[in-house]
């Protein structure tokens, strides 16, 4: 994992960037515009791309777009471009209508995640569900009262799994394998649970955090 590839140009695919860059790897950021990427790239030094472009020079690729979009940035990235290589998965289910009492409403369902769909689209790509869970203003070396907080992560491919954890080791979390790609089920839903205190009480500063004896 040297060269990373971040499909998505919003808050989450600028935070990963940055933050991946500030740990010495070697960023590129993608979208289906890249040149609304050129602020961005003059301040931070980060090249832009076409989600193709990118996605052939990297050996990693970070999908942070949009839930809905996530399928048709993969297609655009190209199936070649993504056989064999590490694909974080920072997305989640979102459908178009308005949450309910704070509760965000997914086009999933309790036996199905997006990740799962994702995966069985590119069987050959090894998906690892992370970052989904917590806002971007947290998701690199966050500060908070009560300590490290955990990030939970899952898939299918152990060595994959391995360079996740090594990454979040370096962004200061604590990590939580929560097994294969059928994990994604619950993964996905901590989202839903990371919301509610936004939506209702304007609370965004906050994440998650296992605790044992």
């Amino acid at each position: 994992m040297k060269r990373c590839a971040v499909l998505g140009s919003g808050e989450v695919g600028q935070t990963l960037s940055k933050g991946l860059k500030k740990h010495g790897y070697e960023v590129r950021i993608g979208s289906r515009t890249p040149a609304k990427l050129g602020d961005f790239s003059k301040s931070t030094g980060i090249p832009a791309g076409t989600f193709e472009e990118i996605s052939a020079w990297a050996d990693t690729l970070v999908l942070a777009v949009s839930g809905s979009g996530a399928m048709a940035a993969l297609e655009q990235a190209g199936r070649p471009n993504l056989k064999g290589k590490l694909v974080m998965d920072a997305t989640n289910p979102i459908s178009d209508d308005p949450p309910q009492d704070g509760v965000l409403k997914y086009f999933t369902t309790p036996t199905s995640s997006l990740m799962e769909q994702l995966q069985a689209a590119y069987p050959d790509a090894r998906f690892v569900k992370v970052f989904n869970s917590v806002g971007s203003d947290l998701m690199v070396n966050p500060v908070l009262k009560g300590g490290k907080p955990t990030m939970f992560y899952c898939g299918n491919d152990p060595a994959a799994k391995a360079e996740v954890a090594k990454l979040l080791d370096q962004f200061g979390w604590e990590k939580e394998d929560m097994g294969t790609v059928v994990g994604a089920r619950a993964v996905e839903i901590l989202a839903q649970i990371w919301c509610i205190p936004g939506f209702l009480r304007n609370d965004w500063t906050h994440a998650f955090c296992l605790m044992r004896p």
